[in-house]
């Protein structure tokens, strides 16, 4: 698999893996839409209790059956209605073995982990989940701003983009033909720079992330790849 233009390109792999978790949780084939009573969000047994339905429809892009149908997939593997980080490392873990993909799965829990509490509940992971299945490509592109965007302070150092470079090259590096060069993932972060910081203030701001894709096709392709997958 070689890597061409990765500092574009990385922006389709972060949509791209989070579908090896859908599909891990067993919601990648269409959605069952069957209205069953018993499906209406029960929670007697569990420890986290999410919102309603209704609240849900109003926060997504998903149906009430749809939402149903997503909860079961959801309560079936995680049976606590929560979701720790450890278990997203074991997801990624699993389809690249010979590589370490910790630290990519950690900055994906993050970027999920909208109470910043070490857990993801359903509607976190419901609501990232309709906007990369259904959001606009404005919308798609923020949640990807905010992966990138480690310390959550609104702009993208050069230092964190190169965390995530690195944490993908580190799962994906060894099935790379020809294999990647040490400071490959520095030069591409280098060539990601040179087309997003548009004032030269050594940032990336939301505006210039938004824009830089915005005018990259490759980029664009990779925003509806998925749309209604589900």
């Amino acid at each position: 698999m070689a890597i061409q233009g990765m500092e574009l390109c990385a922006i389709a792999v972060l949509i791209l893996l989070f579908f090896m978790v859908l599909k891990q949780f067993g919601i990648w084939e269409p959605l069952a839409l069957d209205d069953s009573s018993d499906c209406d969000l029960e929670m007697a047994t569990v420890r986290h209790q999410p919102e309603g339905l209704e609240q849900l429809q109003a926060q997504t892009k998903f149906s009430r059956k749809e939402l149903q149908s997503l909860y079961r997939g959801f309560k079936s593997e995680c049976p606590s209605g929560l979701v720790d980080e450890e278990t997203f490392k074991s997801i990624y873990s699993q389809f690249f073995p010979q590589g370490d993909s910790s630290m990519y799965a950690h900055f994906l829990f993050n970027a999920f982990d909208m109470h910043r509490n070490g857990s993801i509940h359903f509607e976190d992971f419901v609501i990232g989940l309709s906007v990369l299945l259904r959001g606009s490509v404005s919308e798609k592109l923020r949640w990807a701003f905010n992966l990138y965007d480690i310390n959550k302070d609104g702009y993208i150092t050069k230092e964190e983009m190169l965390a995530v470079m690195k944490s993908i090259y580190d799962m994906m590096g060894k099935y790379t033909c020809p294999s990647v060069r040490e400071d490959a993932p520095f030069e591409h972060v280098e060539k990601f720079f040179q087309k997003m910081d548009r004032n030269r203030d050594g940032v990336v701001t939301i505006d210039e992330f938004i824009e830089t894709c915005q005018r990259d096709e490759n980029i664009m392709s990779s925003m509806q790849l998925f749309d209604n997958v589900i």
